[in-house]
């Protein structure tokens, strides 16, 4: 769980980090509950890294066909009369 919590820190997952630690001081300081909630949400991203699609299942999976075969274009020319 430790070596989970402290590795593939990437560039999203600081900013999700930094932006729900910024949200939270706010919520804070103000005594809002909502602005509370949403740090909450970021935080929880930052230490999971997950995003708002789960476990990084937004991908568009690859569709690889073995066979590439290259089709033949035939042009028809059209004339004016």
């Amino acid at each position: 769980m430790k070596q989970y919590l402290f590795r593939n820190w990437h560039l999203m997952r600081w900013l999700r980090l930094s932006l729900g630690i910024f949200i939270g001081v706010q919520a804070f300081q103000t005594h809002d509950l909502l602005s509370g909630a949403i740090a909450l949400f970021f935080l929880f991203q930052a230490v999971t890294n997950t995003g708002c699609c789960g476990v990084n299942q937004c991908n568009i999976q690859d569709q690889t066909n073995s066979s590439h075969q290259e089709e033949k274009i035939i042009f028809e020319e059209i004339k004016n009369k």
